[in-house]
């Protein structure tokens, strides 16, 4: 019955990938991006279903999969039929046509994704281990996972590239500034994403490294500051508009990635945090909330986003300084993250979003509806609650799973529990941490726990009945380091 569903799934896709994306673009006239048709009703059907298949059902299936769950097939499977069937609608639809462009184009890309996933999966599920595929598998169960983890990424970049063909945006002399719009919106987003995952689950990766929070994020604000520096204006032309702006913030970002690289360790090399990249993001934010718009809306708009931005990086330095006091975190299964430590990553969802939404044609667009600044920023901030919400509903049922001990409510007074402060359960052993602070026998084990926790992709039941558990090591390097600790005290 697999083989079978596969068959007809890879059928299916390959049908549709031969198909140009979104029909017939002859009927638009030459030089225009859109035509004057309202979107139809099978049109509209077409964005809201991708829109949850690829938005909401993949990535939750994702994480079903990390953590090994039985529902994880069912959910891709339903994912993939409605995939399809919403793709054909995107060439069936009777109402606005639209001219040749990257939505089209990219559509047959993030298809094909999709059959190389099901093939990944289909023969994973079909539990071929004897002979040439014993020795695959295990690169069959690699594949599948970095498949499944760019899908996401690959699938927000398709529904943007969406929003604009069917408004008929970022064309001509609007692709430059559209293109800088979305692109540092969006890492606005992943950047935030990447501070919540590491506030929630990443702790114990982060401590694997042997290196600080900001070391990669100065690294990447120095890499993209670069990028930035030789990119923002063309060199050997004038100087127009905010060109200077741009590659000065490009400067900015380098020079201030480098220093926070080097402040992210210690004298005997180990990791050491440091507030860098929260002034980078202030500093970013205080250029933008006096970034010089054409339209009043879109000036009000960039400054918003500037003290949204501002009050990010403020929040980042007082989480740091204040909440944590240069720790790295304050509960290392991340069971009991400080209530202030979401406003940082939350601060940068909304910078996010605002910045996306305030290019040059959706400002006209939305001035000419007669739409105010506060009723657009709201609107966005709603989306960015909404995007916050379903990454820690992610992270929460992926920290479930993988740390189910984690998730056991004790009552306060109980036995195996203690109303005070500071206190542990009698007979737990303790232990030191390497920066001196202490730990319990259990949270030794969630750490060694955490680190053992790899995605190993979609091993089946079978598997998992037949093959022998492993014993578990002895200690980990940390755990040798602080018994040697322990015993020179």
């Amino acid at each position: 019955m697999a083989r079978s569903l596969g068959r007809t799934a890879l059928l299916a896709l390959l049908a549709a990938s031969s198909v140009y994306a979104h029909g017939d673009h002859s009927s638009v006239p030459s030089g225009v991006a859109i035509s004057d048709d309202p979107i139809d009703s099978t049109l509209w059907l077409h964005m809201i279903l991708m829109g949850i298949t690829f938005g909401l059902v993949f990535p939750f299936g994702m994480v079903l999969g990390m953590v090994r769950s039985r529902w994880h097939v069912p959910v891709q499977v339903v994912g993939t039929i409605v995939a399809v069937l919403a793709y054909f609608m995107g060439h069936a639809h009777k109402g606005r046509r639209f001219a040749k462009n990257i939505h089209a184009s990219f559509a047959n890309s993030l298809m094909l994704m999709l059959v190389l996933q099901v093939v990944l999966g289909v023969y994973l599920k079909l539990h071929l281990s004897k002979g040439i595929h014993g020795r695959i598998r295990r690169y069959i169960v690699v594949g599948h996972g970095v498949v499944g983890k760019m899908m996401p990424i690959v699938s927000w970049v398709q529904m943007l590239f969406g929003g604009i063909t069917a408004l008929g945006f970022c064309r001509e002399d609007h692709l430059g500034q559209c293109l800088a719009h979305f692109i540092m919106g969006s890492a606005f987003i992943a950047y935030g994403i990447l501070l919540t995952i590491l506030l929630l689950v990443g702790q114990f990766w982060l401590r694997r490294t042997g290196r600080s929070q900001e070391f990669f994020d100065s690294l990447i604000i120095a890499a993209w500051g670069c990028v930035n520096t030789f990119t923002e204006h063309r060199w050997g032309g004038p100087w127009v508009h905010n060109d200077l702006q741009h590659t000065t913030m490009g400067i900015v970002w380098w020079c201030a990635g480098l220093l926070g690289i080097w402040l992210s360790r210690k004298r005997n090399g180990r990791p050491k945090r440091n507030l860098i990249p929260g002034i980078v993001i202030l500093l970013t934010g205080y250029a933008m909330s006096g970034h010089a718009q054409h339209l009043m809306l879109s000036t009000m708009i960039h400054s918003v986003f500037g003290y949204t931005l501002m009050a990010a990086g403020a929040a980042r330095i007082v989480e740091i300084s204040f909440v944590l006091k240069d720790r790295s975190t304050l509960s290392p299964d991340g069971t009991d993250p400080n209530s202030f430590q979401y406003l940082p990553p939350f601060l940068l969802y909304a910078s996010g979003f605002l910045f996306m939404g305030a290019t040059e044609e959706q400002m006209q667009l939305l001035s000419d509806a007669g739409v105010t600044h506060v009723s657009y920023v709201l609107i966005l901030y709603s989306i960015a609650f909404i995007l916050f919400l379903f990454v820690n509903v992610l992270l929460h049922i992926y920290a479930v799973h993988a740390w189910p001990e984690t998730a056991k409510y004790t009552p306060s007074g109980s036995r195996g529990g203690s109303s005070r402060p500071g206190s542990r359960p009698r007979g737990e052993r303790s232990q030191s941490f390497m920066n001196g602070h202490l730990r319990s026998q259990s949270e030794a084990q969630q750490i060694h726990d955490a680190e053992a926790f790899e995605l190993q992709g979609l091993i089946s039941e079978e598997d998992d009945e037949n093959s022998p558990s492993s014993p578990k090591k002895a200690d980990d390097e940390e755990n040798t380091l602080a018994h040697k600790e322990n015993g020179r005290a």
